[in-house]
This record gives C-alpha cells, sequence and structure tokens, in this order.
C-alpha cells in the first residue's frame, strides 16, 4: 500500500506543470517600455525590470538582459539575489558600447 501511495504521489508531481519563476533586475542605466531577450518579456520602467518565466536558467536569462539592457546593479529570482560574483559573470557577457533595443521607445 505504502508503494502505491510513493508511486502516485511521484506521478502527481512529475506530470504539475512547472511554475513560473519570477524575475526582477535593477539597471544601471534606466529603460522604459519591454525588453525581451531570450524566453523572457521584461516590462522596465526607470531602472526596474521585472518578467516571469518557466526557465530555469536564470545566469542565461541574466546575460540575455545585460546584452539588451546593459549593466544590472542587481538581479533576483523568485526572492533570491544574485551574489557579488553571478552579477559579475552576468555583466561580463555586456558588449563594449551597450547594445540596447527596448521595444515602445
Amino acid at each position: 500500500m505504502l508503494r502505491r501511495i510513493l508511486f502516485l504521489a511521484a506521478l502527481v508531481s512529475i506530470a504539475a506543470p512547472a511554475a513560473a519563476s519570477n524575475y526582477s533586475a535593477t539597471l544601471a542605466t534606466p529603460a522604459k517600455g519591454r525588453i525581451v531577450a531570450r524566453e523572457i518579456n521584461w516590462a522596465c520602467a526607470g531602472d526596474t525590470c521585472q518578467g516571469a518565466t518557466q526557465d530555469s536558467r536564470p545566469p542565461v536569462l541574466c546575460e540575455a538582459l545585460v546584452k539588451r539592457a546593459g549593466k544590472v546593479e542587481g538581479f533576483i529570482v523568485d526572492g533570491r539575489a544574485f551574489t557579488p560574483a553571478e552579477l559579475d559573470r552576468c555583466n561580463g557577457s555586456a558588449k563594449a558600447g551597450g547594445e540596447k533595443s527596448v521595444a515602445g521607445r
């Protein structure tokens, strides 16, 4: 009986859809409008951008945002802030000259 319950619990956890993670970024240079970077649509106002996606690769999403919006001063995933080392790696992907691509400008 216990095996059956454990098996059913495992099936339910596998079949459950993945919940979207919430992302927040603080930009070094303010942006306005929407930024599309990888699998996430960022809504930006001032120096803050918000977005959500089921993608589970925060470093990749941070790097994609940096390539579009420039350096980030803070990056939070579901309430957990990137460490200074993680931010350094993320900001290392920024191109010289800061290629910016913001929709709605």
